[in-house]
């Protein structure tokens, strides 16, 4: 199968979206993203969105498409992306989706188990999630040990999302990985392209980076959402680094604490991300400084208007 698009990936803070200007400029391609938190309007500064300049230069598509108080899912995602690459392509251009949420990316590629969850259910995991998350694995465990064994006891989202299935069904996630194709047939052929440093200087960067987003105006930032009466309520304010500086405004915490707690939660997500990536298959790895590099190897293996 011819491929159908250029993916981007790997840990926050890595570079990527400076890689995929750079080859959208020489590719002729058209900027997707997959970053959860970009997609709402207003967070700009913490989630570290393309500049209005970098837009200007080449096309970008699904940024600031929702309203903070709009609920958002892999299955959203897949429909906008869909419609979105079909476009692209019909443009003549290359797709190059670039972020960091590889469930979305998972769910684009492979599709998702058409299984509707009940609201009631979906409540109750998520309450038992939130209040104690080590005895929702531990129930997986006991239901499921096969499913349980293959992921971290902190990744809620999977332990939430196995949980559900199973009160819906009653049967294990593990049987539906096995019964149904929405997990092995491919819905798209992606070329994937991941970016990686060592920790040393991922970490470096990463605590670099919220220096310079408290430099250029994070904190006022969070000023003006509160000041449009938004707060910690809203699901988006879960997002690294916002609630921090809420509580600094509110006095619960110095700025010096309230960086250093956000260098530390970034750098911990990083550390996820790549454990996530590293199982990815057919992900081709490099350093981010390797931009030209990247693109002649692209050009060498990319024949995508062939």
């Amino acid at each position: 199968m011819k491929p159908q698009g250029l993916v981007i990936l790997g840990p926050t803070g890595v570079g990527k979206s400076e890689v995929a200007l750079f080859l959208a400029k020489h590719l002729e391609g058209e900027i997707i993203n997959f970053d959860s938190l970009q997609f709402y309007k207003d967070l700009n500064i913490g989630t570290a969105k393309p500049t209005e300049q970098e837009k200007k230069e080449v096309p970008h598509h699904l940024y600031d498409i929702l309203n903070l108080e709009e609920e958002f899912n892999a299955a959203k995602f897949v429909e906008l992306a869909d419609q979105t690459i079909a476009e692209v392509l019909g443009r003549n251009k290359l797709p190059i989706l670039v972020g960091g949420t590889g469930l979305y990316l998972r769910a684009l590629e492979y599709g998702l188990f058409p299984l509707e969850i009940p609201e009631e259910i979906r409540a109750k995991v998520m309450k038992r999630a939130e209040k104690d998350l080590e005895g929702l694995y531990q129930e997986l465990k006991n239901l499921d040990p096969e499913y349980a064994d293959k992921i971290s006891c902190r990744d809620k989202v999977r332990i939430t999302r196995a949980m559900e299935v199973i009160y819906t069904t009653g049967k294990p996630f593990s049987f539906f990985h096995k019964e149904h194709p929405f997990f092995k047939k491919k819905r798209y052929n992606f070329f994937k392209i991941g970016l990686i440093l060592s920790r040393k200087e991922l970490y470096q960067r990463i605590n670099q980076r919220v220096l310079k987003m408290i430099e250029v105006g994070w904190i006022e930032e969070v000023k003006r959402l509160l000041s449009k009466g938004f707060g910690p309520y809203l699901k988006v304010f879960k997002a690294i680094g916002y609630g921090y500086l809420v509580r600094y405004l509110e006095g619960e915490l110095s700025l010096d604490e309230a960086i250093a707690l956000i260098q530390r939660d970034t750098r911990r997500y990083a550390k996820r991300q790549i454990t996530w990536f590293k199982k990815e298959p057919d992900v081709f790895w490099f350093s981010p400084e390797e931009k030209e590099r990247i693109l002649i190897w692209v050009r060498e293996r990319l024949s995508w208007k062939a």
